[in-house]
């Protein structure tokens, strides 16, 4: 015990001599430090800079309204175009409007990139390749790209593919409205809504609005029958082909029947869906969060019917084709009266019951033999 206090006493006078003798350096003031490779600024320092900047950026975009194709005059004009990124430097940039739709043909400052995509890398890799936007080189030998435009003074995704590199890499790019000539951008009325994504292309007197509301669903009224099975909700497994191939909807799907009748609710692999088009009617999302779902109606069972549906996961909203085939097998249980789900709720009902009585018929038969051996006596 001696021994360890001693070592202890030893280690402390150790310290205090090193904080005497060997004093910590007193640190420097962020303005004071010794400069780095960053032109004369301190790395630490320089980094700050860079986010101060970028937050000023940010505060003033934030702070300038989005321009549409419907309050730009129609026409073609020079724009400057800011990027996000120093590898991915737009030199020059000409904005074509006509009724309300507007794309650009932009030049970039190298030849790096093989193709773009107006989205996220991640949504590029998956998307058909029909809806890449190739180069196309101008009299200078420049790599041109004609891309939609969806909006001015608002970041739009623009994914690049690198040659080199030979993957997507993402990039932002902003069209300055404020670069246009005087006249082009007209003024809007209040209350005019003008962005593309509140004005869906299915809002119309032919849209069904089949928002869930716990009433039965608005596509009843446009279906035809399609089968003799009882009323009730069953689930059907759902295959979908068409597209790029990567997008999914969940299998099986629920799928209500009344007089014949049958309405699915059909859930997408992604939220970019914004409408469904069914046997020339369009359909709106039943849910506002999470991927897309919809109510449509099943237009054949073990046959493809054809639909379509629009992504706006590129930025510009594209309509593509696809084809459903809705299994019939998930009706058989609904043949005799019984609807699939109720089927199933019963044979677990069935077969809790016989357990149960197994059970109690095991208890009751012990305790009989014990009654016996005991000769009737409690023990």
């Amino acid at each position: 015990m001696k021994k360890k206090r001693n070592m202890i006493q030893a280690f402390l006078i150790s310290v205090l001599l090193a904080a005497v003798f060997f004093p910590f350096p007193a640190q420097q003031p962020a303005e004071e430090a010794q400069p780095s490779v960053t032109g004369g600024v301190p790395a630490f320092r320089f980094a700050s800079v860079v986010r101060e900047v970028y937050a000023a950026q940010d505060g003033e975009e934030s702070e300038r309204e989005p321009v549409y194709g419907s309050q730009v005059a129609d026409g073609e004009y020079e724009i400057e175009v800011e990027s996000g990124s120093s590898m991915f430097r737009v030199t020059e940039a000409v904005l074509t409007v006509k009724d309300g739709e507007m794309s650009a043909l932009m030049t970039l400052g190298g030849t790096g990139y093989g193709r773009l995509f107006m989205g996220t890398a991640e949504e590029a890799a998956s998307a058909d390749e029909s809806l890449y936007i190739p180069f196309a080189e101008d009299e200078e030998g420049a790599y041109t790209y004609s891309v939609p435009v969806e909006a001015l003074n608002r970041p739009l995704d623009c994914a690049a593919w690198s040659i080199r590199k030979e993957k997507w890499y993402d990039r932002k790019i902003v069209f300055q409205a404020s670069s246009l000539p005087e006249g082009a951008v007209q003024e809007i009325r209040a209350g005019q809504e003008t962005e593309r994504t509140s004005e869906s292309p299915a809002d119309g007197d032919d849209a069904a609005d089949t928002r869930h509301s716990g009433e039965e669903s608005a596509a009843f009224a446009s279906a035809d029958a399609v089968t003799d099975a009882p009323d009730g909700v069953y689930r059907l497994e759902v295959s979908l082909q068409g597209g790029s191939g990567r997008t999914s909807v969940s299998s099986p799907a629920e799928v209500s029947v009344k007089d014949g009748k049958a309405v699915a609710r059909i859930e997408w692999s992604s939220p970019h869906y914004d409408y469904m088009t069914v046997d020339g009617k369009k359909y709106l999302p039943v849910n506002e969060e999470g991927n897309s779902v919809f109510e449509i109606p099943v237009c054949a069972l073990d046959e493809a019917f054809e639909v379509t549906a629009d992504t706006t996961a590129m930025g510009t909203p594209h309509e593509i084709e696809y084809t459903l085939i809705f299994d019939s097998a998930g009706l058989e249980a609904g043949k005799n009266g019984i609807p699939a789900a109720v089927a199933a709720a019963i044979l677990i009902a069935v077969a809790a019951a016989a357990a149960a009585g197994i059970f109690i018929g095991r208890r009751i038969g012990r305790n009989r033999k014990k009654t016996e051996q005991t000769g009737g006596k409690d023990i």
